[in-house]
């Protein structure tokens, strides 16, 4: 393969896991980001020439891993460049194969206690998963100016705190875990969105396994993983021949019965921990939209009782919105779009979803042209190209 390809590919699909690797020994993250950018320009300027080495995952190890001790001889005492690469040695002597994964340890060492609140998960999703500040901000409805300089805070704050970039004790790990399981949802949902992200939607799948078996007895951490499992199942009806097919058309013969069924056995071993939380409500709202799967439709009043309490707990302006789009299914889409104008929340105004609703609920209503302008909207805040063709499918019908 192309050694430009072959770079990209890495990049895409383990930058997180080298950065976790290499702060996880240094402490120091923006170090580790700084070395692993120089690695990977390395790797773009030397493996078009040369081709890209056997095992492209080790070699940027390696190459980040100089680029750490180089830095760290110019601005510290020869020893201190020493001791970072002792520690970087340990880690490598039992990776000859493959390179450990330390990223689920590292999400709750970002999850410190005197790290701002609001940071942690952005923190995650930059340092630990790889994101851009860019999709940070998209996945939090905030410009990015601002989750960058949130981020730079966060880093700054560490530095300055002196917090070790390390995974905590196991005793730790409960009061830290909510802010985990929103960035290892926000990776999943990253690439459930984009079907040219998919990687991304499996390493979010796959942490969500890891942390299930590790924090058994944690009932949001099931409900996650039940979540994310009633997702998966209905991937392979969410594109058919290259085609957008919303949910309420999908062809349920196409959903895998296999991860349903692990989806409600997990949702029901949540359950007996009588502690509800958000991801469990989340799972819920997708069970009941798969009783469509076995009896023909899907229990929109449960859907909306459950957007409800979700409401309760956790509230957001997309949980709002997605509120809206249920009391549109059970008490008719002039309540529905009253739901929706009563919202106060901005941000939407650039969310896809929202214009995509709104057209949808003003065609209902009668009220074509003011539809046709939503549907504008919505395709204009739109990136995927066969989203992009049903939402003009359905301007088009108007």
């Amino acid at each position: 393969m192309n050694g430009a390809l072959v770079a990209e590919r890495v990049a895409r699909e383990s930058y997180g896991r080298l950065l976790a690797l290499l702060a996880a020994r240094t402490r120091d993250i923006a170090a580790a980001e700084d070395a692993l950018a120089e690695a990977f320009a390395a790797a773009l300027h030397a493996w078009p020439r040369t081709g890209a080495p056997e095992r492209p995952e080790a070699w940027l190890f390696a190459a980040a891993k100089r680029k750490l001790i180089d830095a760290a001889r110019r601005a510290r005492t020869a020893s201190d460049a020493e001791r970072a690469l002792a520690l970087i040695a340990e880690e490598l002597e039992g990776a000859r194969e493959a390179l450990p994964d330390r990223r689920l340890a590292l999400l709750f060492a970002c999850a410190h206690p005197e790290i701002e609140e609001g940071a942690r998960t952005p923190l995650m999703l930059q340092s630990v998963l790889g994101f851009s500040a860019e999709r940070i901000a998209a996945a939090f409805l905030v410009p990015p100016a601002t989750m960058s300089q949130r981020l730079v805070r966060a880093k700054k704050g560490i530095a300055e705190a002196g917090i070790a970039f390390e995974a905590p004790g196991p005793d730790e790990w409960p009061a830290r875990v909510a802010a985990v399981l929103e960035a290892i949802y926000a990776t999943y949902a990253e690439g459930w969105a984009d079907d040219a992200q998919v990687s991304m939607a499996a390493e979010g799948a796959w942490l969500c396994r890891v942390l299930a078996s590790q924090l058994p007895e944690e009932p949001e951490a099931l409900g996650l993983l039940a979540l994310v499992l009633h997702l998966e199942a209905r991937r392979p009806a969410r594109r058919v021949e290259g085609r957008f097919v919303p949910l309420e058309e999908q062809d349920v013969a196409l959903w895998r019965g296999d991860l349903i069924e692990e989806a409600e056995a997990l949702l029901r071993q949540a359950a007996a921990f009588r502690r509800m939380g958000r991801f469990q409500l989340e799972a819920a709202i997708q069970s009941a939209h798969e009783m469509r799967r076995r009896c023909g439709a899907a229990d929109w009043k449960a859907i909306a009782l459950l957007y409800d309490g979700l409401m309760a707990i956790a509230p957001s302006p997309v949980v709002a919105l997605n509120r809206a789009a249920a009391i549109a299914r059970t008490r008719g889409p002039e309540a529905g779009f009253a739901a929706l104008e009563a919202l106060e929340a901005p941000v939407l105004r650039s969310y896809q979803p929202y214009w995509a609703l709104r057209a949808d609920l003003l065609a209902k209503l009668g009220r074509s042209e003011e539809a046709r302008g939503a549907y504008d909207e919505a395709i204009a805040r739109e990136r995927d190209a066969a989203v992009i063709r049903f939402l003009s499918e359905r301007r088009a019908a108007l």
